[in-house]
């Protein structure tokens, strides 16, 4: 799943929501978390990522653990194979934390915008 934020709109917020056992729930874990539910597959949404099983599996449970019920379910392989889902909180956390990125966007709209007239990004994007 991409970046919800269109390439050419720059500049961009990158929304890091930090927990006090000094975990996080930022854009990266958030994509994964997308392409799970989309995919049906920790693997799957990892590769998509372009990073290895054990990485995506360690955010998994590194999202587990920050909440009290998991975010993830996941079934081992085997002959009829396995799978992720989202759990009802997991997909609740993803739509509130993209519901946070939107809010702050919007919110910073017009000092992003003021930003990028003086930068050089804004003649390229003429």
């Amino acid at each position: 799943m991409a970046d919800p934020v269109p390439p050419d709109d720059l500049p961009r917020l990158r929304l890091r929501i930090h927990f006090a056992s000094g975990d996080w729930l930022g854009p990266g874990k958030a994509e994964l978390l997308a392409l799970i539910a989309e995919t049906g597959s920790i693997s799957a949404a990892g590769r998509r990522m372009g990073m290895s099983y054990k990485r995506a599996w360690m955010l998994v449970e590194t999202l587990n653990a920050i909440f009290r019920e998991p975010l993830v379910e996941s079934a081992r392989g085997g002959a009829r194979g396995g799978g992720a889902i989202l759990t009802p909180l997991g997909a609740e956390v993803l739509a509130r934390y993209r519901r946070i990125e939107a809010a702050a966007r919007q919110a910073a709209r017009d000092d992003l915008d003021w930003m990028l007239a003086g930068t050089g990004d804004a003649a390229e994007r003429k």
